[in-house]
């Protein structure tokens, strides 16, 4: 069974996430201004650091998207937050291979990359890499992900 573990870990999986499930702090690790960004800009590697909010296990990363349109007579928000009015982008969730098991206040710190598949550019290699030393728990991992 863990071959077919390490295989389904790889793609991530777009869907709703209850916001009651989310246990840490959120953090913007990547900002894109539509009106000067250039390809090159789509390909990063950034830090994040989250911190969790209550005793709880960790076993995925969640990522979603905030949307300013400002250059308009009215502008324009929408968030794909969980914590947000539901769209039909709904959130990506990103499963780790070891659980964490959190308690309040601990930090999560980590980089994640994002660059187009050499194969396929429609396609995107994402990599995650934490590193965590709690209270009870610490782990340390780095995945490679395929979004479709």
């Amino acid at each position: 069974m863990s071959c077919i573990k390490d295989i389904a870990l790889r793609e991530p999986l777009v869907d709703n996430v209850d916001s009651r499930f989310i246990n840490t702090t959120s953090c913007v690790f990547k900002e894109v201004d539509i009106m000067t960004v250039k390809k090159e800009d789509l390909i990063f590697t950034a830090p994040f650091e989250i911190k969790a909010k209550r005793n709880d296990y960790v076993h995925a990363f969640i990522a979603w998207f905030d949307i300013w349109f400002n250059a308009s007579h009215k502008p324009v928000y929408f968030t794909t937050s969980p914590y947000g009015k539901y769209t039909h982008w709904k959130q990506t969730v990103f499963y780790t291979r070891q659980t964490l098991n959190v308690s309040t206040d601990d930090v999560i710190r980590g980089s994640i990359s994002c660059k187009p598949n050499l194969r396929n550019p429609r396609d995107l290699d994402i990599t995650i890499s934490y590193e965590f030393q709690g209270q009870n728990d610490s782990g340390t991992d780095t995945i490679k992900y395929k979004m479709c």
